[in-house]
């Protein structure tokens, strides 16, 4: 099955302009992610996520063809909040304010709601995305790179960018999949991680 195919049928059935519609998809969405975080994948199903949002099984599929549309669907919802507060960190005059704000957007995004985050990431690298261009890591790093390119680094922007991801992204995930819930702990130690990598790029003293 090629990449076109298989995104498509994760795709869904109609998409929700009205309000009425809107309010539908929204309450299928948080049933999904309630599902999720009180029963896990065992309990993840079309029938729980209806019966918890309030709404018909066939009202569900009228909008989701299968439990992994509604996933995907929620991946979407939950990296748009998170994109939504990167980039108004990035505003930030000051580069390295900036990047604090970015870090502190990225932890406290990851345990704002720390079961669901966890269980997403898993099902994120499971299921093909549906727009290449969708809302996530391609916008975070538009913004990253954005905010470096101010400072006064040596290398390449677009590689430290990605390195910083990195860094973020692997700390904010352990500290989900170990159950580490303190925020202020866990944003001060992917600060020092981050500020220490660019403490070894010229005119980028370490924070």
């Amino acid at each position: 099955m090629n990449r076109a195919s298989s995104t498509r049928k994760f795709a869904p059935r109609k998409l929700a302009h009205q309000e009425r519609a809107t309010r539908t998809v929204d309450a299928i969405l948080e049933g999904a992610a309630h599902i999720l975080e009180k029963l896990g994948f065992e309990g993840y199903t079309t029938n729980a996520i209806a019966d918890r949002a309030g709404v018909s099984i066939g009202s569900l599929y009228q909008y989701f063809p299968n439990k992994d549309a509604v996933t995907l669907a929620l991946i979407e919802r939950e990296s748009a909040v998170l994109v939504r507060e990167i980039e108004a960190a990035a505003e930030i005059p000051e580069w390295r304010e900036a990047i604090r704000g970015m870090n502190q957007a990225a932890v406290r995004h990851q345990l704002r709601r720390p079961v669901l985050a966890r269980l997403l990431d898993v099902e994120e690298a499971r299921l093909p995305t549906r727009d290449p261009a969708a809302p996530g890591a391609g916008a975070i790093f538009g913004a990253m790179t954005s905010v470096l390119a101010r400072a006064e680094l040596t290398g390449s922007v677009q590689q430290i960018a990605t390195d910083l991801m990195g860094i973020t992204r692997g700390l904010t995930d352990m500290a989900g999949r170990a159950g580490d819930l303190d925020a202020d702990d866990l944003e001060r130690r992917v600060h020092q991680a981050v500020f220490g990598y660019l403490g070894g790029r010229s005119g980028a003293p370490r924070r």
